[in-house]
C-alpha cells in the first residue's frame, strides 16, 4: 500500500523561487531512493479559520506563504529505508548543503497511510 509524507511549511513569500529550486534540487535524491511522486503547492487561496488554520499551524508571519506538499512512496518500508540512508549519509558538509530557505522548526510534517486514493 502507498505511503504519504505530508508537509506544511511557512516560506518567506519573497523566497518562492529559492524554495522551488530547493525542492527541485532534492527531488531526484528522493526519487532515486524510491519516492514515486512529489507535489509542492504554493498557497494562494488559504483563508483564515475561526479556531485554527494553516497559518496558525506553522505560526506563519505576515511576509510568509504556507506551502502544502506531499511525497508518495510505494510503501512505508521504502520510505523508512530512504530516511535511514539519508541519516547515515549525512555529514556536516551535506547538512550545510541542505540549508533550507525557510524556518524548518515551524514546519509541520507526518507520515500517513492512505485510506482512499482516487485518480
Amino acid at each position: 500500500m502507498p505511503y504519504v509524507d505530508g508537509f506544511l511549511i511557512p516560506v518567506p513569500t519573497a523566497s518562492r523561487e529559492a524554495y522551488r529550486a530547493h525542492e527541485a534540487k532534492w527531488w531526484p535524491w528522493f526519487r532515486d531512493l524510491g519516492a514515486t511522486s512529489l507535489a509542492v503547492c504554493w498557497g494562494d487561496d488559504v483563508p483564515p479559520g475561526k479556531q485554527t488554520d494553516f497559518f496558525r499551524a506553522v505560526d506563519a508571519r505576515p511576509d510568509e506563504t504556507v506551502v502544502f506538499a506531499w511525497m508518495t512512496w510505494p510503501d512505508k518500508e521504502t520510505r523508512n529505508a530512504a530516511y535511514k540512508k539519508m541519516e547515515a549519509d549525512m555529514t556536516e558538509e551535506s547538512a550545510a548543503a541542505m540549508e533550507m530557505p525557510f524556518d524548518g522548526k515551524r514546519m509541520v510534517y507526518g507520515g500517513f497511510t492512505p485510506i482512499l486514493m482516487e485518480g
